[in-house]
């Protein structure tokens, strides 16, 4: 794919951070400003992605598209750009479910284009060794070149629609939904009064924990709002496997209800994310 045009839908905090993978890798990247907000635009035009202004000249301009988008939204923007006759190669780099990106890949075949199955593993690629773009499909070596001189690590595993996506959901099962749990352990303590006590006893065993507990439950708020569809994608995918779906069901369940914090350029206190989570107003 070096030296062809791609698009990416949309820029903000992890697609700009592949957006300039690309570009070091010899890429011209697009993006259509159209519908966006001004903090997405700020950001495309300080790394320089060239505006095509509306979806559709986007998809006309563009030989490939990539999608990194909220997972809750995977399927209306491949539908957005399967409206446009896209007949390139799409690349779904969202944290969807295995049978989620298998339900998008058939969409695009049936439409004529191609289409390549992506999980991303850890945050924005800034550093090299820091994050992997999983791929898999047929056409998954074509995208491979396109970050080779980026930050963006790349491995192919395998032509199967939905092995990398299944990869993904079963690395943030973890590593999100422990999160999660750690946040329901710390306000359930607090509502029962038997979070000092907790702490006293997990330092007891696991010296740092109280403490690393407490960071992440602060540091999760930002984001808190998007990794509830995950956590809706990973139970999906454990579904699907035939395992129980309930954990990680609860799991975005804590995080609807962080989901608030979006856009604090703070972290709260922990004082404050306790009661989002104990609160009755946050309850569903």
């Amino acid at each position: 794919m070096t030296g062809l045009k791609i698009g990416i839908l949309h820029p903000g905090q992890m697609g700009i951070s592949v957006a300039v993978s690309a570009q070091k890798s010899g890429t011209t990247v697009y993006w259509a400003s159209q519908g966006r907000s001004a903090q997405t635009r700020q950001r495309a035009e300080a790394y320089e992605l060239i505006d095509a202004g509306t979806l559709g000249e986007l998809c006309s301009l563009c030989e490939a598209i990539v999608s990194v988008c909220p997972p809750h939204a995977a399927e209306q923007v491949a539908e957005q750009v399967l409206s446009q006759s896209f007949k390139g190669l799409y690349l779904d780099a969202n944290a969807i479910s295995p049978q989620r990106a298998v339900r998008i890949g058939e969409q695009m075949r049936h439409a004529g284009a191609s289409f390549v199955d992506g999980g991303i593993i850890g945050g924005p690629a800034w550093e090299k060794g820091e994050t992997w773009l999983y791929l898999s499909g047929k056409e998954a070596d074509r995208v491979v070149s396109c970050f080779r001189g980026g930050a963006l690590e790349t491995q192919v595993i395998g032509e199967q629609i939905g092995k990398a996506s299944a990869l993904k959901m079963c690395y943030a099962a973890y590593t999100k939904g422990t999160t999660a749990l750690l946040c329901a352990i710390l306000a359930a303590s607090e509502e029962l009064k038997v979070r000092q006590e907790l702490a006293a006893q997990w330092d007891r065993d696991w010296p740092e924990l109280m403490s690393q507990a407490e960071g992440r439950a602060r540091r999760v708020t930002a984001k808190a709002w998007r990794f509830a569809g995950e956590m809706d994608e990973i139970a999906s995918t454990f579904e699907a496997a035939g395992l129980p779906d309930g954990f990680h069901a609860s799991a975005a369940e804590i995080y609807r209800r962080l989901a608030s914090f979006k856009d604090r350029e703070e972290l709260p206190a922990l004082e404050e994310v306790l009661a989002a989570l104990i609160s009755s107003e946050t309850r569903v």
